[in-house]
């Protein structure tokens, strides 16, 4: 095998190793989604203790809540969503995140499992 041949085995080989290690494209909407899940606060898990409808509150039996450094406790929210108030029970199993908005804690998303 003479010099040239040598070399160009030599490039398609790296350039072939090059190709194998790079991560595959993924679709705009697909790399979208997987960074607003890694930049989404982790849920915390509770449970609903008390609904005050008039003035909008609920108390939240949980556990510990990431984006407030918390521990886990029993303690009353502000729900945002009010709409959210009328689907809700004593005893309902939830995740939710909260905020501490303007001195007063803000129960900011909510899911049932």
């Amino acid at each position: 095998m003479n010099k040239h041949a040598l070399a160009l085995s030599l490039l398609l080989s790296l350039v072939g190793a090059a190709h194998a290690t790079m991560p595959t494209p993924q679709p705009a909407a697909a790399a979208a989604a997987s960074e607003a899940q890694a930049q989404a606060p982790e849920l915390a898990e509770g449970e609903i203790r008390r609904i005050d409808v008039e003035n909008k509150k609920i108390t939240i039996k949980h556990g510990p809540i990431k984006s407030l450094a918390m521990p886990g406790m029993t303690m009353v929210f502000v729900l945002k969503d009010e709409a959210q108030l009328n689907a809700l029970k004593v005893g309902d199993k939830i995740r939710f995140d909260a905020a501490r908005i303007e001195g007063v804690f803000v129960v900011t998303r909510l899911q049932r499992p």
